[in-house]
């Protein structure tokens, strides 16, 4: 998620004297952050002290983050980037000492709640469902630079935003894939959002296809139910599930390995042939990264009956890597990159394709803003316009280094690097594991020997 961990680990070793013991963002963040708390007054107000240090991670951290620090007997600290890329939302719930809320249990102001004493308890999560499922009242979402800190010892709530510039710019994937339907993000329905994308992908198609012959449209489980049933009411074509799937595989997507991901796709999708057979079928995803689910889709669909088999995308063609957290992967390895639709048509083996365009993506967002909200007037859409609010270019040297890591062969090696020791052609563990002193070697496959049965035979 950071995109100067180079320089923050040099930084942290070299100015700040701290042990980096792993390549993990988050162990940067956080020493970053004692590193402000160490530098606060150890007289002053442990709230100062907190925000204090974390204007220090805001000033040094660049990338896309939110996340949560748990103090000892301090309190919780919750923060957002200063472009709220990633999603972050907190919320309450009410006692009965409490009378300054409104008739949903929600403080009315967050002055209320640095005055609250121990008369209320707070959440915070990544998705506004985590709230709902715990009972809470969702507040709203922490904003772009703001850190919220919950004092343990006196209960109270106080908030504050900890960049001089905070530009809000939330990564769009998150409404696109990411997020549960059921989810409020930036005071957005994530439902509503995919709905609208269905709309405006079907109203693409109608100006693209006007004389279509699509039979039926089938959604490739389990994103993009939302804008495949929106987009079938739109063309006024029957809305059918032709895919069952296996719940129990990881997503293919980020998968190491062209093999592991082609096989994936088989064991986590099966189809109903009769919704395939002798039809036009328009198969919808939510989006097409390297396009191995797509192409096998398109060979199960027409290995299943389908007479023409149609694709498209509720998102943008994917042809840049992101950086601020979703495993994306390198340039080269995009089926978009460098190809249009009809070439990416080809590719997949399917009779045509059509992606959202990214003008309506946004917008069906942005239309989709309730109450006091912002408009969102920026988004985070780096993997699909190849521009990143944080100021990389794609051009870097960064992303020369981010392809060596994340590119297909680098994961594949390092996976069997973390493979475990060969054991023996038995399947016996090695005597090399064995730690005892005075341990002897045994038979040269290192099992154990049928000497040591102690079990009696006798016969007649």
């Amino acid at each position: 998620n950071l995109t100067n961990t180079d320089e923050l680990t040099e930084m942290l070793r070299n100015q700040m004297g701290r042990h980096i013991n792993t390549d993990s963002d988050s162990e940067l963040l956080l020493n970053v952050f004692a590193e402000g708390m160490n530098r606060a007054d150890k007289k002053g107000s442990m709230v100062e002290a907190v925000f204090g240090a974390m204007e220090l991670v805001m000033k040094e951290c660049k990338g896309g983050y939110a996340g949560m620090f748990l103090i000892n007997g301090v309190g919780l600290v919750g923060f957002r980037d200063p472009h709220g890329i990633r999603p972050l939302v907190f919320g309450t719930r009410r006692t009965n000492e409490v009378d300054r809320m409104d008739q949903n249990g929600v403080p009315l102001t967050p002055a209320h709640m640095a005055t609250s004493g121990k008369t209320l308890d707070y959440v915070m999560a990544s998705e506004s469902v985590a709230i709902d499922t715990l009972r809470f009242q969702l507040v709203r979402d922490i904003r772009a630079g703001e850190v919220i800190f919950v004092d343990m010892n006196t209960g109270n709530c106080h908030s504050r935003t900890c960049t001089p510039k905070p530009s809000a710019a939330p990564c769009i994937f998150e409404y696109v894939y990411f997020a549960r339907p059921d989810s409020i993000m930036d005071g957005v329905s994530v439902y509503e959002t995919r709905l609208k994308m269905g709309e405006k992908l079907a109203i693409k198609i109608m100006r693209q296809r006007p004389d279509h012959d699509i039979d039926v449209v089938i959604p490739i489980p389990d994103t993009s139910r939302t804008s495949a049933l929106q987009l079938s009411y739109k063309l006024n074509r029957p809305f059918r599930e032709g895919f069952i799937k296996n719940r129990y595989i990881a997503r293919t997507f980020i998968m190491p390995g062209q093999a592991t991901r082609k096989k994936s796709v088989r064991l986590k999708l099966n189809t109903i042939k009769s919704e395939f057979a002798g039809k036009n079928v328009l198969l919808v995803d939510d989006s097409i990264v390297r396009g191995t689910t797509a192409g096998e889709i398109v060979q199960m669909a027409r290995e299943a009956g389908a007479r023409n088999v149609y694709f498209c995308s509720a998102a943008p063609p994917i042809r840049y890597p992101n950086i601020y957290g979703i495993d994306i992967p390198t340039r080269q390895e995009l089926i978009a990159y460098e190809r249009d639709e009809d070439a990416v048509a080809k590719k997949i083996n399917c009779d045509w394709m059509i992606y959202q365009e990214l003008k309506d993506m946004e917008d069906a967002v942005r239309e989709c803003v309730t109450g006091t909200n912002d408009a969102l007037p920026l988004f985070d859409t780096s993997c699909f316009s190849g521009v990143y609010v944080t100021g990389e270019n794609i051009d870097d040297d960064y992303f020369a280094k981010l392809h060596n890591q994340r590119n297909d062969q680098a994961k594949q090696d390092r996976n069997r690097k973390r493979a475990l020791p060969p054991q023996s052609n038995d399947g016996c563990e090695s005597v090399n594991n064995d730690k005892r002193d005075g341990s002897t070697s045994q038979g040269g496959d290192g099992c154990e020997s049928l000497t040591n049965d102690r079990t009696t035979m006798t016969t007649t």
